[in-house]
């Protein structure tokens, strides 16, 4: 079980309970109140790696494409 309080205070953004964290792919993605649901997605928004299930996946990759200038260096 991964730390929950950890990922979420090194979190670039967290919207609706998803953390959003940098990694060399692109981001990590964590639902914080479900955190075996994880997905990691390239900068481009192309599903790379998931546990979430394909309604879950859109609605984050909705939540990236709208918070994304928020997270650019």
């Amino acid at each position: 079980m991964p730390d929950v309080i950890k990922i979420a205070d090194e979190a670039e953004l967290i919207v609706n309970g998803y953390a959003f964290t940098k990694c060399p792919e692109g981001f990590r993605i964590l639902n914080l109140n479900r955190p075996d649901k994880a997905l990691v997605i390239s900068k481009e928004g192309d599903t790379l790696e998931t546990t979430m299930d394909d309604i879950e996946i859109r609605i984050v990759k909705d939540y990236y494409d709208k918070n994304k200038r928020f997270m650019e260096e």
